[in-house]
């Protein structure tokens, strides 16, 4: 079948009524999405809606991440490396897309962005309550950021939920300790509701699995997995700053925040230390003990 006159036919098996049926529109509830961007700005500024979309988009995003990292821990706990690493390889590919969407939101100037900033309110992307559970998923845990969520029992509910549950790097290096590696009894017991910090005994357990890679394949693979997930993670967050930085340059943030400043700090922030410091030792040939 050709295409005449630049006009395609509809063959004849596609449905095309839906009184008695699941439509593509109904299933993923169109209706009440598209019809969820409401500007405040009056009269309606033009950029005000690629402002909202973008970070409706986001919140979507997230959402998914969010359900891929409990399947990780899960995973992780049933000893399941592959399910947990082909939810990671997901996340990737997720947090790729994040990262480049700040590429749009970059095309809004200063000038536009300034006509409708000030409508915003206090409302500010610090108040995701999404982003916010992500990080505590990956182990940054900060029990004073659900102070912000005090007014939303339900994201509220949600932190402190996660603030007392493992992160998935707790159950990755529990997961180490299942295997026969020796894994600190201090951080198999550890509070979860603090944030994970260095441990240079994680550092001596990853060189090894890194330098003996042939009985140690599965495992070296997920570490270098849980590299990719902070990698992409910081470039997200880097990316995020300099589209701060070109869009309102060094004014304090809608939401309270320093802007730039406080967004430069968590660069400093890490989820798996020990998986980069262990690449300073690799290949390092350590004198014996005496």
């Amino acid at each position: 079948m050709t295409v005449k006159k630049n006009t395609r036919s509809l063959e004849s098996g596609i449905e095309t009524d839906f009184r008695d049926k699941m439509s593509y529109g109904r299933y993923l509830a169109l209706d009440e999405l598209l019809s969820a961007q409401h500007p405040v700005s009056v009269p309606e500024h033009h950029d005000e809606m690629l402002f909202i979309i973008q970070h409706q988009t986001s919140e979507l995003w997230l959402k998914l991440v969010l359900h891929e990292l409990r399947t990780v821990r899960l995973s992780l706990q049933d000893d399941d490396l592959r399910m947990a690493m082909k939810c990671i390889a997901r996340i990737k590919h997720i947090q790729r897309s994040l990262t480049e969407q700040w590429s749009v939101l970059a095309t809004l100037t200063p000038t536009e962005y300034a006509q409708f900033r000030d409508d915003l309110g206090a409302s500010s992307g610090f108040q995701s309550y999404q982003y916010r559970a992500v990080e505590f998923l990956l182990g940054n845990k900060n029990a004073g950021m659900i102070k912000v969520f005090e007014s939303d029992p339900v994201a509220a509910e949600l932190l402190s939920r996660l603030l007392n549950e493992t992160s998935i790097y707790d159950e990755f290096i529990r997961l180490l300790a299942r295997c026969g590696f020796p894994v600190p009894a201090g951080l198999l017991s550890r509070d979860v509701t603090q944030a994970h910090v260095f441990s240079p005994e994680l550092v001596d357990i990853y060189r090894t699995i890194y330098e003996n890679t042939e009985t140690n394949w599965d495992l070296y693979e997920a570490c270098e997995e849980l590299v990719d997930l902070e990698d992409n993670f910081q470039l997200w967050r880097f990316r995020h700053l300099k589209t701060v930085l070109r869009t309102i340059g060094m004014k304090t943030g809608t939401g309270g925040s320093s802007g730039v400043g406080f967004l430069q700090r968590a660069l400093e922030l890490t989820f798996f230390p020990e998986l980069f410091a262990v690449r300073t030792e690799i290949g390092q040939t350590h004198p014996e003990p005496k």
